[in-house]
């Protein structure tokens, strides 16, 4: 096998000894670096973008779970903050009978008829 590189062109020529073609003369390829360059280079583009992408994906996944645990956490304080509301208004539900109790039954709160002193 034989080859040639002009560096002008950047061609590469390949002549193969082994494939000849149908006349008898070797087979010739040319194909310029540049080409192959450029190739690889967007096999390894494709292959940082499908890294990235993976990346971008995974980022977004774990944002994802970490919303759903902190609404998991608000969800489960806002339940508690609600019991905690409900048993509150019954407290002072009691507190307030408790409380119209001792004043109906004391005689300092009792009610007085303002016209009948008038009179």
């Amino acid at each position: 096998m034989e080859d040639d590189v002009d560096e002008a062109n950047w061609t590469f020529t390949n002549i193969s000894l082994d494939d000849e073609s149908a006349d008898g003369e070797p087979t010739v390829q040319r194909f310029r670096l540049e080409e192959q360059y450029s190739n690889m280079n967007c096999e390894i583009d494709g292959d940082m973008e499908n890294q990235v992408e993976q990346e971008e994906k995974s980022r977004l996944i774990n944002q994802v779970l970490e919303l759903q645990h902190t609404l998991e956490d608000l969800s489960a304080r806002v339940d508690a903050v609600k019991e905690e509301n409900l048993k509150l208004k019954s407290e002072n539900q009691v507190l307030g009978q408790y409380i119209e109790n001792l004043m109906s039954a004391s005689s300092v709160f009792q009610t007085t008829d303002t016209k009948s002193k008038r009179k």
